[in-house]
């Protein structure tokens, strides 16, 4: 959720984290802060609100230096406040911490009773208190960490400054993210709390593990555990380039994103099919004998829970595996039923997902083979499963919208390549059928291209229904899950109060709802359950509902019904979901423009939930 960054070199500091922290402002924040170290004094400017308001006070009371952290944050322990706002200093300590301490109130009540004062509500500031304790006892800086550690649970990633030792940035990670920058021209180092951050000035990085912890100079990074055994640190090459995170010319990230699908879709195809053998070749996922797993469970949060329904539909009917849905929130407390013959796939696109990382360790507690689907190389997530299932990344690149779009489809693309993965393996899918899918799936790029050109009719019907204050959202089959999908993507962006429902069901409660009031969002695409959408839908008609359809080329018969089509390109039903979401996408995104909501940022949101 929260943004870190910290820099050391001979640059001046200010200006890189400030902008480093701008690349991070889609992880949402409540307040930001900046310190920096120099001439062995450390100064700190805070500001409540968006980054601009730090920038203002930057300007009144700039601040120099070539040592630095800074932080955005989004509320947990204390409301948002100057005083809550990282970093967090106490006897020459500099603390700025992302999760949740979760013994804060035992710590808290310790310190207290040593005549420690606090200056704010939160949490992170016993950290500050921790380390600066040990240091008052005669501990060098990097043990005075060390020590703070074994003293705090719960979720975080740290990074401290000392005015003691202004020659080093210390950052420990448990169950947050943490990656190292390396310098690539000068003398320096950066750290931060995702890669975006530090694009402009490297493309080489180490990702932290658990347990791991990294001392920074201007000089070199030298990576330890906790208790200080040393750690060859892995460097990875991340081609992403900085104009990837940029918007490109296009007024949202969100709308940027929508339209970079067909390209990530294309991405996450690439290299692995083999077209002959009718073969995917899934590099990073070790599945092994799949005929020993007699069921698979797939667990995921949001948007990547909505890409799990969808996969259920595509690995049953093309692998013939029986598959559960689970919410990972749910899934850790429940005592699951899991076992070595049950398959764990987790779907996350940042990779850092409390739950879903819970979830994972759950499964793996059990002795089930877990899996990922994953978008950021080397996240939490995609570490948890290497060595048990692995993980298969898909190739979204850098979503910075809150609302995820590319990132679903590139899901929903990474899910039928297992499907038919799983089919072949099992002997279910026959070579000329794969073929035919696989052919089928690699249209899909041009298919969303041919609908991305026909925007400007989604933002005629946005116009027309953008002052709703009610929308339901029907699909069936496959596209129910694609139904929910495009009600959170209203929610989300728009504040509109929206539900998705199988269209069967709606005869058993919400079509109570409908009147002249009420628009109605429908997905009916050629299928198995056509005429019966169809039906549902003359329902909503005949008590005045306005209708809203997607529907696919060549349909003849909806136009009579709707107040409101958009054609999609015909393919298989299994695909259908990869497409129908691209409209739903679009018109959440012109209505939530035309109401001049803060589209890539919408209130209270994040866009990675690291913490419960």
């Amino acid at each position: 959720m929260c943004g870190i960054v910290g820099y050391i070199g001979e640059q001046d500091a200010t200006d890189i984290i400030v902008e480093g922290l701008r690349k991070l402002e889609y992880r949402g924040y409540d307040s930001a802060g900046v310190a920096v170290l120099k001439d062995g004094r450390t100064e700190i400017r805070r500001a409540v609100g968006k980054l601009r308001n730090l920038d203002k006070a930057l300007v009144e009371r700039p601040l120099t230096g070539s040592v630095g952290i800074g932080h955005t944050r989004w509320a947990t322990h204390g409301r948002p406040a100057e005083q809550n706002a990282h970093p967090h200093a106490v006897d020459g300590i500099t603390v700025v911490h992302n999760g949740i301490i979760e013994n804060y109130l035992e710590l808290r009540h310790r310190l207290v009773q040593r005549d420690r004062r606090f200056s704010s509500e939160t949490d992170t500031e016993i950290m500050a208190h921790l380390v600066a304790e040990h240091a008052a006892r005669g501990l060098g800086f990097v043990d005075a960490v060390r020590a703070a550690l074994t003293e705090v649970r719960g979720a975080y990633a740290f990074v401290i400054l000392s005015e003691r030792e202004p020659d080093k940035i210390i950052t420990a990670k448990n169950a947050s993210p943490i990656v190292i920058g390396y310098g690539e021209n000068a003398e320096e180092n950066y750290v931060a709390s995702d890669i975006p951050a530090l694009l402009a000035h490297t493309r080489t990085f180490t990702f932290l593990n658990d347990g791991e912890m990294a001392v920074l100079s201007k000089s070199g990074v030298v990576v330890t555990t906790l208790d200080g055994q040393p750690i060859e640190a892995k460097v990875k090459r991340v081609d992403w380039s900085p104009v990837m995170a940029e918007k490109g010319g296009h007024k949202h990230f969100m709308h940027k994103e929508i339209f970079e699908q067909p390209t990530a879709i294309a991405d996450t195809i690439r290299g692995r099919v083999i077209m002959e053998e009718a073969r995917v070749h899934l590099e990073g996922m070790e599945l092994g004998d799949v005929n020993r797993l007699q069921r698979l469970v797939i667990t995921a949060c949001g948007t990547s829970y909505h890409a799990g329904l969808v996969g259920k539909f595509m690995i049953e009917q093309i692998a013939r595996l029986p598959v559960e849905v689970d919410l990972a929130s749910e899934f850790r407390y429940r005592q699951p039923v899991i076992d070595e013959t049950t398959g764990l796939l987790a779907i996350s696109q940042s990779g850092e997902t409390a739950d879903t990382l819970a979830a994972i360790k759950e499964g793996k507690r059990h002795g089930a083979p877990v899996f990922a689907v994953c978008n950021v190389i080397e996240s939490s997530i995609a570490r948890e499963c290497t060595g048990s299932g692995g993980v298969m990344y898909t190739h979204a690149g850098p979503e910075i919208g809150v609302a995820s779009t590319k990132a679903f489809t590139t899901q929903l693309v990474a899910l039928h390549l297992l499907a038919i993965h799983l089919g072949r393996e099992r002997g279910i899918l026959d070579r000329a059928t794969a073929q035919e899918m696989l052919t089928n799936l690699r249209e899909v790029p041009k298919q969303i291209e041919t609908m991305l050109n026909r925007e400007a009719s989604l933002v005629a019907v946005a116009r027309r229904y953008a002052k709703s204050k009610d929308v339901l959202y029907l699909g069936r089959g496959p596209n129910y899950p694609i139904a929910l999908e495009g009600a959170l993507k209203l929610k989300e962006i728009s504040y509109i109060h929206a539900e998705g429902y199988a269209a069967g069901e709606m005869k058993h409660g919400p079509i109570a709802l409908i009147d002249e009031n009420l628009p109605t969002v429908a997905i009916a695409t050629q299928g198995d359950a056509y005429e019966k959408t169809v039906s549902n839908l003359e329902e909503v008609r005949a008590r005045d509902g306005k209708l809203i359809i997607i529907a696919s080329e060549g349909d003849s018969k909806i136009a009579a019904i709707a107040d409101d089509v958009f054609i999609v390109p015909r393919n298989q039903p299994l695909i259908d979901p990869i497409l129908t979401v691209v409209p739903l996408q679009l018109l959440a995104y012109h209505i939530a423009d035309i109401n001049g909501t803060d589209v890539d940022q919408p209130r209270n949101l994040a866009k990675s939930v690291t913490v419960e």
